[in-house]
C-alpha cells in the first residue's frame, strides 16, 4: 500500500507540473510514443557476459516481465505506454517495441525518471567510495531529499562436481540494496551508518539527529530511512 501511495504521489506531482506547463518551464511535454521508438539513441540490448538466460539460474532483472510504464526525460518530454524492464546486472533499462524487438537504452542519461509498476528509476550520479559513478537508482522516497537504492546482482560461474559436492549451475544472485540520499540534483551519497546519514543533511543535522535518536532509526532498513527523509522534507 505504501508503494502504491508513493507512485500515486509521484504522478500527482507530475500531473500538476503538466497542468501548469504554460506558466512553469519545468512541465513535461507529452510526446507520441512512436517518437520514442523512432529516436536514434537506442541500441540492441546485449549481455555483458558470454552466457545466455537459458543456462543460468536466477535472474538479472528487477522485473522479469515487461511492465507498461512512462519515461520522463531530461528534455522535459513524457512518453507513455512503453513496456519496460530493468536489467540490474547490466544496469540497462530495456524496452520492447510493438514488433516485439527488445532494445536497451544506449543513452540512459536522457532518463530523468522511468515509472513502471511499483518502481521508479532515475539515472543519477552517485558516490561509490571516493569516485562518482552514473547509473540507475531506484527512487524509494522522492522529494527535496530523495531516498534511493542501488540494486545489485552478481554472477557466479558454474562449478564442477567435487568430493562430497555436487556440480552447481551458473547463477545470478541478488544482493542487498545499497541506500543513497540525494538532495535536489546533487550527487547521491551512500548511507552506511548513522554518521553518513547525518552528513547527508548538513543544513538540519541537529534536528535530524534528534529524530533518529528518538525513533531508533536503523540505517540498513529502507522503511526507517524513508521516515528520516520524510521528516527532513517536512522541515
Amino acid at each position: 500500500m505504501k508503494k502504491q501511495l508513493l507512485i500515486a504521489s509521484f504522478f500527482l506531482i507530475f500531473s500538476g507540473a503538466m497542468h501548469a506547463q504554460a506558466q512553469l518551464p519545468l512541465g513535461y511535454y507529452l510526446r507520441e510514443t512512436i517518437d520514442f521508438y523512432n529516436m536514434n539513441h537506442f541500441a540492441e540490448g546485449k549481455w555483458k557476459t558470454d552466457y545466455t538466460e537459458s543456462n543460468i539460474k536466477g535472474s538479472p532483472y528487477l522485473n522479469n516481465e515487461f511492465v507498461t510504464g512512462t519515461i520522463y526525460t531530461t528534455q522535459k518530454q513524457q512518453y507513455n505506454g512503453i513496456p519496460l524492464r530493468y536489467n540490474i546486472y547490466n544496469d540497462d533499462l530495456e524496452f520492447k517495441k510493438p514488433s516485439e524487438e527488445v532494445l536497451a537504452l544506449a543513452a540512459p542519461e536522457i532518463v530523468e525518471y522511468a515509472v513502471f509498476g511499483e518502481n521508479i528509476l532515475s539515472f543519477s550520479d552517485y558516490y561509490q567510495g571516493n569516485k562518482v559513478k552514473k547509473g540507475f537508482l531506484l527512487v524509494l522516497e522522492p522529494g527535496k531529499a530523495s531516498l534511493m537504492a542501488k540494486a545489485s546482482v552478481t554472477f557466479q560461474k558454474a562449478t564442477e562436481p567435487a568430493a562430497y559436492k555436487d556440480a552447481e549451475p551458473a547463477k545470478f544472485v541478488r544482493k542487498a540494496d545499497i541506500y543513497y540520499i540525494r538532495i535536489g540534483n546533487t550527487t547521491a551519497v551512500e548511507i552506511s551508518n548513522k554518521k553518513s546519514l547525518l552528513e547527508a543533511f548538513p543544513d538540519n543535522r541537529d534536528k535530524v539527529e534528534a529524530f533518529i535518536d528518538k525513533n531508533k532509526i536503523k540505517t540498513n532498513k529502507a522503511e526507517s530511512l524513508k521516515e528520516v527523509v520524510k521528516y527532513y522534507n517536512s522541515l
